[in-house]
């Protein structure tokens, strides 16, 4: 949710209060166990909260979200090493008029020329093992976060940037602390050094803390279909084998693996290679098995931009290279090194989701034949069960095999729901916005079925509309019917809904990355 414009954006000039403040913010953060990225809202009401207790004027209230929003985020920011943490300065602490810095596509090169407090405070961090940055704005920080390239932030700015970052890298889940300058302007500022120097040493060893890095699991899942990496799981010599690990080999963002790793990595205490490789490996088992036999039930003629499988080897070997893939699947899960009520465990969330998975499918290749009795909440429950359910294996079967807590594993089951059905609705509004002359009605069954709850009797009917070879007409008929406007409604509730249930999870390293993946996925 978009920040709101407040009244003017102030750092209290005593030293004092803010000293003050920081320690009782502190120790109300400890107490409210507020999880980060906490919302605008629930920063704004607690630093009310605190005021009022303190007798302190609202006049700093912007001051004290600032504080709050840091303490929310300490624990992560601490366990973070230095050499995976950037420091951010303004442009505007150098001094204008003894500045022989010059600037690049990223900011400013410091000269070293010891006319403003800069080189200083970069030599102190650097020697830490800090990445440095003089630049303006939050952009280049998220973008090298997303990259890999670091976990956290230490950044300062003046209280309008602080504010204006605020929904941006709560959306990324950045982990940052922001140091307010002690007054707003484009030149030759200041800042409280002394607090700055205390913040970027603090460094704790609770590993329970320190987030995960989405970017490098990332690069890890996508090692493992090398195919040089592969050959450790496929090791037969048959055509079908070999066309197996092809199949495997080929393409895709590794998406339902890297989810695997993320919940696995989250909740083990210790991480097996082993087990976290054969976990990958699996899931992706059956999401090309599933991609196989989808490409022949919808006629696709590419997947990856190449051709598909059945137009390269024939529909027959096709659908055998895919049930190869669901079997060979269940034969790694039954070898996974370990305990055997885990096994069974993930066996049994395995083998729901595929029956609930092949229902969604069914229902989905025929709803060409019936789309017109097909009410909104059906197209939705298709969604969840096509799409939800092969997050949900993900999901889970990294969980359960870190043996994660049962109230943990309900959460990220009615997440994963939530998430297939808003990433299908996203699916639908992109292939609806994307310039391909090519589209045909049935491409889009959500905002179908919101067509025909809206038109309820209008002319043309729903039946006409589907049945024209003019795509105009659905076109004309979406933008009178503000179908297109009402999806993204949905949408937007569907993410929300998302977010709302990775709240409820205690786990702050899966709640994080997590938060990090929506924020890419959805981004608005």
């Amino acid at each position: 949710m978009a920040v709101k414009k407040r009244r003017i954006l102030k750092v209290p000039k005593d030293k004092q209060i803010r000293e003050l403040l920081r320690k009782e913010v502190a120790v109300f953060a400890a107490e409210k166990n507020i999880l980060p990225p906490a919302s605008f809202e629930l920063l704004e009401s607690g630093s009310k909260e605190l005021l009022t207790h303190l007798n302190l004027d609202e006049e700093f209230l912007d001051f004290t979200i600032v504080l709050l929003g840091n303490e929310t985020w300490r624990d992560v920011v601490n366990a973070t090493p230095f050499n995976r943490r950037l420091l951010l300065l303004p442009q505007c602490l150098r001094n204008n008029l003894q500045c022989k810095g010059v600037f690049d596509e990223l900011g400013l090169i410091c000269a070293g020329c010891k006319g403003c407090q800069i080189d200083d405070i970069l030599g102190r961090a650097e020697e830490l093992g800090y990445s440095t940055l003089v630049a303006e704005g939050t952009t280049v920080a998220i973008g090298l976060v997303e990259e890999g390239s670091i976990d956290a932030v230490i950044g300062v700015s003046c209280m309008p940037v602080l504010q204006n970052s605020f929904d941006p890298v709560s959306r990324a889940a950045v982990p940052v602390i922001g140091l307010p300058l002690l007054y707003d302007g484009c030149k030759n500022t200041s800042l409280d050094y002394e607090w700055l120097f205390s913040e970027i040493e603090q460094i704790t060893d609770k590993t329970e803390f320190q987030p995960l890095s989405v970017s490098m699991i990332k690069n890890q899942v996508q090692e493992y279909f090398l195919e040089e990496s592969l050959a450790r799981f496929f090791q037969g010599n048959t055509d079908t084998e070999k066309l197996a690990l092809k199949t495997m080999a080929l393409g895709g963002q590794r998406m339902r693996p890297l989810l695997a790793l993320l919940t696995y990595q989250s909740y083990t205490k210790e991480i097996s290679e082993e087990v976290q490789s054969a976990l990958a490996v699996i899931i992706e088992c059956f999401h090309k098995a599933s991609l196989v036999h989808d490409d022949i039930q919808d006629e696709e003629d590419f997947r990856y931009e190449q051709p598909a499988l059945h137009k390269t080897v024939g529909v027959p070997v096709a659908i055998n290279i895919g049930d190869y893939l669901i079997g060979k699947g269940y034969q790694l899960l039954a070898s996974v090194p370990c305990d055997a009520k885990v096994k069974a465990d993930c066996l049994k969330v395995v083998a729901t989701s595929h029956l609930n998975l092949s229902e969604g499918q069914g229902a989905d290749i025929l709803l060409q034949q019936n789309i017109a009795q097909k009410s909104v909440d059906e197209i939705l429950r298709i969604f969840e069960q096509k799409t939800g359910e092969a997050v949900k294996v993900a999901l889970m079967t990294g969980a359960i095999t870190g043996n994660a807590a049962e109230s943990e594993l309900q959460i990220l089951s009615e997440f994963a729901e939530y998430f297939g059905i808003a990433y299908q609705i996203r699916d639908d509004l992109n292939e609806l916005r994307e310039t391909n002359h090519l589209k045909h009605a049935f491409d889009f069954p959500f905002l179908l079925s919101l067509l025909k709850q809206s038109i309820n009797g209008h002319s043309p009917t729903f039946s006409d509309i589907i049945k024209t070879e003019n795509f105009d007409v659905l076109l004309e008929s979406f933008e009178q019917h503000n179908t297109e406007i009402t999806a993204d409604k949905y949408l937007a509730d569907y993410v929300q809904k998302c977010y709302t249930k990775l709240d409820k999870l205690q786990n702050k390293k899966l709640r994080l990355s997590l938060y990090g993946v929506m924020g890419k996925v959805f981004k608005s």
